[in-house]
């Protein structure tokens, strides 16, 4: 059995099939193989494969899923793809500094994933706000029109490059640590606890809490918990909620 690549390329809301085919392209070509698309406008579509040119394989094996959570299930590390300046304040990585990141939070047998939006608006805030940083492709600013596959290729070559510098061709699955760095969706999860847990004991005041979250997200992103750290800010939540329900 073929093990599976630790890194993720997700395509998010792509718009065209002949996208998804060069993108699978441009994957196979630097031996990255787990392609996952998010409520994609039109796929399974013979352009995807056409465009693919021997890289079928890639396109048929591709996971469609409908929310970037199913996407990011199980991930430990995620950087977004960005073209310009974001409100949002995020680590910024070149697409050197990404591949090195991508393959340091795989090292223990995790997964990581690299996520590329939409042809037109690329990814939203909010899909930003689910990663650990983003990655800025330096490109010509009087001419910055880089297509979603050439983007793609571009990260795809700086994460081979990095293998191949750290002598981990062809690819593999490392044996997982005892203690497993925390998946995005049990970061998730916390923070919609501590969302929860702010709003009971009134804690924005009336005044609107997305400040106040970006900065909680950005300090536990950072901490780079673990399971087990996850489970005891939970239980300490839920301890406090059921000590002011008994109050109440």
């Amino acid at each position: 059995m073929v093990p599976i690549d630790p890194i993720r390329i997700i395509l998010v809301g792509t718009q065209h099939p002949g996208n998804i085919g060069s993108a699978a392209r441009a994957m196979k070509t630097m031996g990255l193989s787990q392609l996952i698309l998010v409520a994609p406008k039109r796929f399974p579509d013979p352009e995807a494969n056409a465009l693919a040119a021997g890289a079928e394989d890639i396109v048929q094996q591709a996971r469609v899923v409908e929310t970037l959570d199913e996407a990011l299930h199980g991930c430990r590390f995620a950087l977004g793809t960005t073209a310009r300046d974001r409100a949002i304040s995020l680590p910024e990585h070149t697409p050197r500094e990404a591949a090195a990141a991508l393959l340091e939070h795989t090292e223990t047998g995790g997964q990581a994933a690299l996520l590329f939006g939409r042809e037109r608006t690329g990814l939203d805030n909010d899909e930003l706000m689910r990663c650990h940083g983003r990655v800025f492709i330096p490109c010509n600013p009087d001419y910055a029109s880089l297509n979603l596959a050439s983007a793609v290729q571009v990260l795809s070559y700086e994460i081979r490059l990095r293998r191949l510098e750290l002598g981990l061709l062809p690819a593999k699955v490392p044996v997982l640590d005892e203690s497993e760095p925390a998946s995005l969706d049990q970061l998730e999860r916390m923070f919609m606890h501590l969302g929860e847990f702010m709003d009971e004991i009134d804690f924005h005041k009336g005044r609107s809490p997305d400040m106040i979250n970006q900065r909680l997200r950005r300090l536990f992103l950072r901490a780079r918990m673990d399971e087990r750290e996850i489970k005891i800010i939970r239980g300490m939540l839920s301890d406090a909620q059921r000590l002011l329900a008994q109050k109440k």
